[in-house]
């Protein structure tokens, strides 16, 4: 399991800073209160399940994903699911709440979903449950060799 240092020793060879708070960071409003932006700007790392493939899809904090527009962005079949802590924590190397797309298993497909690009900066997080990276989508784009997808839909209110 990729430690927060890890992380952060990762990025600070990009160019890119950790940010860490006192305040945990868990979902999309906490980490937005910590950060001081609005909870779409936090771009939440989901673990998906889909036909029994794991997958990783990163989206704003203001959005949920579609399993039909997931299953044929990702060419696969099959049902899709959340997974338990467990097998988050045996997929991603992070437990719930503090999932990032840095430093994942090679064979993990991530996908970015194209809401984050509203945003100039966008907030995943850093390993851990009280952190955040300030980070452009193209950047994280790179640095994770995602794909982008549209495969969201707002949350309703």
């Amino acid at each position: 399991m990729p430690s927060i240092e890890e992380v952060k020793h990762y990025l600070a060879g990009e160019g890119i800073e950790v940010w860490q708070f006192d305040q945990p960071t868990p979902n999309s409003e906490e980490a937005a209160r910590a950060v001081g932006c609005s909870p779409a700007e936090i771009a939440k790392s989901i673990l998906f399940i889909v036909g029994g493939k794991p997958l990783m899809v990163v989206t704003s904090g203001d959005m949920k994903v579609k399993s039909s527009k997931l299953k044929q962005a990702a060419g696969l079949s099959g049902k899709v699911k959340l997974p338990l802590a467990d097998e988050v924590l045996r997929h991603t190397g992070y437990r719930p709440g503090g999932v990032c797309p840095f430093l994942l298993p090679g064979d993990l497909p991530v996908f970015l979903d194209a809401s984050l690009r509203r945003f100039a900066r966008i907030y995943p997080a850093a390993g851990d449950d009280h952190s955040a990276v300030p980070i452009s989508v193209d950047c994280l784009m790179d640095l994770t060799l995602a794909q982008e997808v549209d495969v969201c839909e707002p949350l309703a209110v």
